[in-house]
């Protein structure tokens, strides 16, 4: 039998960054994040991406969410979508 494995998508406008863990069988998101959750941290846009990464990382281990595999929303694997998806391993993802 397969491993469900949810999906952690990444979107990346020009100004802002936002990530959710989404259940593609069900259509429900079950975990999000955006800049609004960084409190007016300071910083570069690479490493507040970095820290969203972390934080759903986080609200997903409460959850019990450990493993998903990670959509990268069509964008290259550079920069910012990068660093979410760093941000989001080193806070216990597996993907």
């Amino acid at each position: 039998m397969k491993e469900k494995r949810l999906r952690l998508a990444a979107f990346v406008s020009n100004k802002y960054t936002y990530g959710q863990v989404i259940d593609d069988e069900v259509g429900k998101t079950l975990v999000a994040v955006g800049e609004k959750d960084l409190a007016a941290q300071k910083g570069t846009k690479v490493e507040k991406a970095g820290l969203l990464g972390k934080i759903l990382a986080g609200k997903a281990i409460k959850k019990g969410i450990k493993k998903v595999f990670f959509d990268r929303g069509g964008r290259q694997y550079h920069g910012r979508v990068k660093a979410f998806a760093d941000g989001a391993r080193q806070g216990g993802l597996e993907f």
